[in-house]
């Protein structure tokens, strides 16, 4: 009697350990089971270096969506926006890709533009910014090339 007991305190105790282990997996590793919430933009880019999808979208230096995907589209990077539901952008918004730090992460920065027209769910962003290729730019300075 006493080791049926036993085993069912450590079996339960296993459980709510897997179901912590679980729910923090989840939540530290930003993943979304049900689907992610808000809505989605596009934008082309000549180029996407080092982006991945997840990365962070910012306006302001404030966290407001993920990218959601990245695919080529007639030999051009199209970068899918996952947007929280409050957020609204303007059609002359300028979405920039950018480090942290010289060679840190790369994440998407928006600057809202002062247009009356919203760019509607699943619309496309115009405006954009290829980050500078870090090789180029090093070749130039030591080697005087203008």
């Amino acid at each position: 009697m006493k080791e049926g007991r036993l085993e069912i305190v450590v079996g339960l105790f296993v459980l709510i350990g897997l179901a912590c282990v679980g729910y923090l997996t989840i939540r530290l590793g930003n993943v979304d089971l049900l689907g992610a919430p808000g809505y989605t933009v596009q934008a082309e880019f000549d180029s996407v270096a080092g982006l991945t999808d997840g990365a962070p979208v910012e306006i302001a230096g404030v966290v407001v969506g993920r990218v959601d995907r990245i695919a080529l589209d007639k030999y051009r990077a199209l970068v899918t926006l996952r947007l929280q539901p409050g957020i609204r952008l303007q059609d002359d918004a300028i979405v920039s890709i950018k480090a942290k730090g010289l060679i840190g992460e790369k994440y998407v920065q928006i600057l809202p533009g002062g247009s009356d027209r919203i760019v509607p769910p699943g619309g496309r962003l115009r405006d954009t910014e290829s980050p500078p290729d870090l090789q180029d730019l090093l070749g130039k300075y030591i080697f005087g090339k203008p």
